[in-house]
């Protein structure tokens, strides 16, 4: 029997990847069966797809349908095509004029829930189309909300959906955060984040907000230029911050959420910590459970994935050193390895397996073992230009890779 995802009200199959790092916002595939080795023959390309835009966003995939953001040559947009072919079915651009910032180009993987899909542009614009093109409403960060980035590369983040609310990070002074109707952009709430800590600046981070019910409370956690928050989903309440693992350049990967602990990491010379959320009177307070030193790990961009109990990620900023961690006391279990790509690597989980795309764009299979790194083979994609650094995902046992302009589809 095919199980079935929900995202707010619309009915998913498990074989979609309806936004952001998968149905579960945590990089990881329900899907088995895939292939186990690269080593003799890696995954046959089926098609390559081209006018998605140029980017670095990674693409949802819904009901047959593919979904990713792009410069395109009227401005920033949306871009849908045909899951079966790549077949460019339509594009609708969201703000007019190419956003002009540091590695130009889209960065939201589109959130698809029903009939409906939300994105933010580089330049702040959060807007919600129809699955068939239409925009239903746009905001822009700015005038709305006094939105602003922590440094100057332009917005990242991917709309979270949580039943009829989307929630997204604008960064402005009074509206770190807020919540809006999902159909109308009617805001429910806005929250102001009070300065703590020491190491980051203020703004918006470039990571995506997850859910968390530690301490009982359902919140939402996110990745800001100050450092993890974390805010309640009723009313928008700030609960608390966690600036340890905070930079002032750029803060990034999405945090891991399991029960009452969030586990997350930075690069520039940050590090990685876990936290404990904790009831605190009427609030809750992030106590910290461990540190782990920058030299130790570490995390760019490529994001990390916990599988039974242990995180596996790539290490160093602008290095993807694979590494895997005991979530539950930081030991390093296994990490002096030598990368087999350059650059940072972007991890997806599937079947008991890692895929780490390469900056470079080589893409690397890896066991899921605690005890030691196993490389189950590698293959260079049909298509590479500038930094690979879309997210590899995998629905309906097929491989998307976004490079740029070109999208292209392997079989798994």
């Amino acid at each position: 029997m095919v199980s079935v995802l929900t995202l707010g009200s619309g009915a998913l199959t498990a074989k979609d990847w309806p936004q952001w790092r998968g149905p579960a916002r945590d990089g990881k595939s329900t899907e088995t069966g895939i292939i186990k080795s690269w080593e003799s023959s890696p995954p046959k390309l089926l098609w390559t797809g081209e006018g998605m835009g140029n980017g670095y966003a990674g693409v949802a995939v819904a009901e047959g349908r593919i979904y990713t953001t792009g410069d395109l040559e009227d401005g920033q947009g949306v871009v849908a095509v045909d899951a079966k072919d790549g077949k460019l079915l339509w594009t609708t651009v969201i703000t007019e004029g190419v956003p002009k910032h540091g590695f130009e180009g889209a960065r939201c993987t589109p959130t698809v829930d029903g009939g409906h899909l939300w994105v933010t542009t580089s330049n702040g614009m959060i807007a919600c189309l129809t699955t068939a093109g239409k925009i239903v409403w746009r905001k822009s960060f700015s005038e709305e909300w006094g939105g602003k980035m922590m440094s100057g590369w332009g917005f990242a983040e991917s709309v979270l959906i949580d039943g009829n609310v989307a929630v997204c990070t604008p960064g402005g002074p009074e509206a770190a955060m807020v919540a809006l109707d999902k159909l109308t952009g009617g805001e429910r709430w806005r929250c102001k984040v009070p300065e703590f800590g020491e190491t980051g600046k203020p703004g918006a981070g470039y990571g995506s907000a997850v859910i968390s019910n530690g301490a009982g409370v359902k919140q939402y956690v996110q990745m800001t230029g100050q450092g993890v928050i974390g805010v309640r989903a009723a009313d928008g309440v700030f609960l608390w911050g966690y600036a340890h693992v905070a930079n002032s350049t750029a803060n990034i990967s999405t945090p891991l959420v399991v029960g009452d602990h969030v586990f997350a990491s930075t690069a520039y010379g940050a590090g990685t910590g876990l936290v404990k959320l904790v009831r605190d009177g009427d609030g809750v307070r992030a106590d910290e459970v461990y540190f782990i030193e920058p030299d130790k790990l570490q995390n760019h961009h490529g994001g990390m994935v916990l599988v039974d109990g242990y995180v596996y990620c790539g290490h160093k900023q602008n290095g993807g050193v694979p590494v895997c961690v005991d979530i539950k006391t930081g030991e390093l279990k296994w990490g002096a390895v030598k990368p087999p790509g350059k650059g940072s690597a972007a991890v997806t989980y599937v079947d008991g397996h890692l895929i780490f795309r390469y900056q470079n764009g080589l893409m690397v299979l890896v066991e899921a073992n605690p005890k030691e790194f196993r490389m189950k083979g590698s293959f260079t994609p049909e298509f590479q230009q500038r930094e690979s650094w879309a997210h590899p995902v995998v629905s309906g046992g097929r491989m998307y890779l976004r490079e740029q302009d070109k999208l292209m589809c392997y079989q798994l």
